[in-house]
């Protein structure tokens, strides 16, 4: 699909999907969740954290941003601008430390991103968000540390095994082509 004759640029197609899909499936998580006491465990991060990993730095800020902003409007709750950015940033983050940094190892690659964009996302900007929009109290937003640790650690590990899948890497490789 060409944009223009004189652009090089082309839309990809199969990317836009894998993305729209990593969307979807974020807002499926994020419905599966268990709560148990303060604490509600979710993998609604997963497919932001993938997008990034395998797509770059935008395209998981898209998949975040998208993916709160269509799960507000679908849940009837009012977008919050700065968990959306947070959740943005959760996609981010992962794809920058992919793509510049660490590119021989990945096991690094991907705890460094991951680490990095629960820190930043989750636990800075999201808990910030609901501070400020929902006046919830610091004391219980740090809960939200070891909280994300162990979720971050899950999806590490997840993400981790997932790209070292000779097939799975077989598949993004397809998806990444232009034709």
């Amino acid at each position: 699909m060409q944009i223009s004759e004189n652009n090089k640029r082309t839309v990809n197609l199969k990317k836009l999907l894998a993305i729209a899909l990593l969307v979807a499936l974020s807002m499926v998580f994020k419905r599966l969740s268990i709560t148990v006491g303060p604490f509600r465990f979710s993998f609604e991060n997963l497919p932001l954290i993938l997008s990034g990993v395998m797509f770059g730095p935008v395209a998981g800020f898209m998949t975040g941003a998208a993916g709160d902003i269509l799960g507000c409007i679908l849940t009837g709750y009012t977008i919050n601008p700065i968990i959306t950015v947070g959740a943005a940033m959760i996609g981010c983050v992962p794809g920058i430390v992919s793509f510049y940094c660490f590119k021989d190892n990945l096991t690094l690659k991907i705890v460094v991103g991951v680490a990095l964009g629960h820190v930043i996302g989750s636990m800075l900007i999201k808990s910030v968000g609901l501070h400020v929009y929902y006046n919830h109290p610091w004391s219980a937003l740090a809960l939200r540390v070891p909280l994300y640790i162990m979720i971050g650690a899950a999806e590490g590990y997840i993400v981790w095994l997932l790209m070292r899948n000779k097939a799975f890497a077989r598949q993004i490789e397809k998806i990444q082509t232009k034709r």
